[in-house]
């Protein structure tokens, strides 16, 4: 039979008994997240099916979690997660890093996801939804995989019972009036010509940042006019078109004697890293320099990716055609991916 107290610090202890089984005793915040678990692990003694947790001194705080996740899960993922799930991983230690693993509350995680979505950037900006959004949806399969494959049997997971964010709408940014000869002017100034080829490209094809910054030589065929990507983010292969325009652009980059100097097999070579081998060209500082100069506000470079898309659908392409280009898995991402011109749509209105 459980037992409910109320704590002189005015948390609530639960504590159960039952016969064969050794006594669990749990502090929580709420008293009904403390009736919620004791009415849990009585359900699981009585079906035979509860598995007690271990000493105290022998448990895995979230941290140690934390740490072993990101050493053997994370580095099964692509690149850019594995960068957001470490970002995300340090964020989760400094606040909840010596709690326990299985005794981390539901509450305990919901105030977590309140302080982080009360709190500020260094850009003075409020933290997005999306990044907490991201950070609770890792701490979540953290547990999962705990409880699967680490021998955590019966793990309750807090974050079953905790909002997570909603996701953040989806950008409708677009290049207006003459900003797109504005940022091509900004970029063709810039000591590199790279930075133009990347944008023109960018605007050609949809195709992502880093698909593009990590393109091979050998993945560009111009005579067959395609560019084939053996692994993208979403994690499927895809094949390119490229128009006249895109062509262009890959034949100046390919035949730049500077790369060529290099021996990159990258279309677009950064500097090199320590062992010598030349890094993807570092976009960051160069795009924001030519956006600045060309005087445009609130554009970042995934936008041209929107752009890219929505032109694709403004030329008439169906949407089937259009995400077999971009790489959009189903219709509903390819629409928040395309921002169609209301007054293009009156015009074929009559």
């Amino acid at each position: 039979m459980a037992t409910i107290v109320k704590t002189a610090s005015g948390t609530w202890k639960a504590l159960v008994r039952r016969r064969g089984w050794p006594q669990q005793i749990r502090t929580f915040q709420l008293k009904r997240d403390a009736e919620a678990w004791a009415r849990e692990i009585e359900r699981d003694m009585a079906r035979g099916s509860f598995r007690p947790s271990p000493p105290r001194s022998k448990m895995l705080t979230v941290g140690d979690a934390l740490d072993r996740y990101l050493a053997t899960v994370t580095p099964t993922k692509r690149r850019g997660t594995q960068a957001a799930e470490r970002t995300a991983a340090k964020r989760l230690r400094e606040s909840l890093g010596r709690c326990y693993l299985p005794t981390l509350t539901p509450a305990e995680v919901a105030a977590y996801r309140d302080k982080r979505l009360a709190s500020i950037t260094r850009r003075g900006e409020p933290v997005s939804l999306s990044t907490v959004r991201l950070e609770l949806i890792l701490l979540g399969h953290l547990y999962r995989v705990a409880r699967r494959e680490w021998g955590f049997a019966g793990l309750l997971n807090p974050l079953d019972d905790v909002r997570k964010p909603a996701a953040a709408p989806g950008r409708q940014r677009r290049l207006v009036g003459d900003e797109e000869a504005r940022l091509l002017a900004a970029c063709d100034a810039h000591s590199n010509p790279m930075l133009g080829w990347i944008v023109r490209l960018a605007l050609a094809t949809a195709m992502r940042k880093d698909e593009i910054r990590t393109l091979a030589a050998d993945q560009v065929d111009l005579d067959r006019r395609v560019i084939r990507l053996s692994m993208t983010k979403n994690g499927s292969a895809r094949t390119v078109p490229l128009s006249t325009a895109a062509v262009d652009v890959l034949r100046q980059a390919l035949a730049w004697p500077l790369r060529l100097e290099t021996g990159s097999p990258l279309v677009f070579p950064g500097e090199p890293g320590r062992d010598g081998q030349r890094r993807p060209y570092m976009l960051k500082k160069a795009w924001q320099d030519a956006v600045r100069r060309a005087g445009i506000t609130g554009l970042r470079f995934h936008d041209l990716r929107h752009e890219a898309t929505s032109r694709l659908i403004e030329l008439g392409l169906s949407a089937q055609e259009a995400s077999a280009i971009s790489g959009h898995k189903s219709m509903q991402m390819l629409k928040r991916c395309t921002h169609l011109r209301a007054e293009d749509l009156a015009a074929k209105l009559g």
